[in-house]
């Protein structure tokens, strides 16, 4: 029986522009076939879209290489999970309904092959970023997604993809950049949350940054890059979790174990 647990993040499909999209859109679909025959789970860690809005009739256009094949894994007997990130908050019950696969909208732990697993997709955890956390909390706002809702999807999803395009220019290159120990705030998050509990592994995405960091001797955080630069995904197989690359952009990966 399979029994590889696969964890990938950060597709951004949608973004920049339709050719670059499509093209990333058929290599995860190939590295989901690739990994079809010995995968028992997978978990899909936020941010799969540059954005998503679920109206009550209507879904965005595209996708139908991905959500197809996620599909037929579905039927195949692989579990799915998808944690929602900042750019696909807005997830209803569509993938529910259509793919079996559970929507989770804050971290959840879980108990895999031995181990204890926080997963989440990181965005609004650890210290600072005040603002986008008050916004965050705008955006999960049941009457604000309603409000959303009630524009005619044209308008919607114009308006969506100019804030996401800005969000990235504001962000810039900032996300490529390690910070340090003292200064990343998902690796601080872990931190605190070892003080109140005990977790093998930690498993985020959101940063945009590969890296495979101890934090202590029986600790690790694991943040999963993303398939616009890294084409990184972690598996666990046997107890043992490796964060690798599917196009041998291994040497990228910030590595502290």
């Amino acid at each position: 029986m399979p029994d590889k647990i696969y964890f990938l993040s950060d597709f951004h499909l949608g973004a920049p522009d339709h050719a670059s999209s499509l093209e990333r859109e058929k290599t995860i679909v190939h590295f989901l076939d690739t990994i079809s025959g010995d995968a028992s789970e997978i978990f899909l860690v936020g941010d799969m879209f540059d954005f998503w809005y679920e109206y009550k009739q209507v879904v965005p256009k595209g996708y139908l290489r991905l959500l197809g094949k996620l599909a037929e894994l579905s039927d195949r007997g692989i579990k799915l999970h998808f944690f929602v990130g900042n750019h696909d908050m807005w997830m209803k019950d569509y993938f529910q309904k259509e793919l079996d696969m559970p929507v989770y909208f804050e971290p959840k732990e879980f108990q895999r092959q031995g181990r204890s697993i926080l997963i989440g997709h990181g965005d609004g955890l650890g210290p600072g970023d005040h603002g986008y956390k008050r916004l965050k909390k705008i955006f999960r706002n049941p009457v604000c997604q309603w409000l959303f809702g009630i524009l005619p999807p044209r308008v919607g999803m114009g308006i969506a993809n100019y804030m996401s395009r800005r969000s990235r220019a504001q962000t810039g290159s900032t996300e490529e950049k390690f910070l340090g120990e003292d200064k990343e705030w998902l690796l601080i998050y872990c931190k605190e949350q070892l003080q109140q509990k005990n977790t093998d592994l930690f498993i985020f995405g959101h940063r945009h940054l590969a890296i495979d960091h101890r934090l202590n001797d029986t600790s690790r955080y694991v943040n999963l890059g993303d398939w616009i630069r890294y084409f990184t995904y972690a598996v666990l197989e046997n107890g043992e979790l490796v964060l690798r690359s599917f196009k041998g952009h291994d040497d990228l990966i910030i590595r502290n174990t």
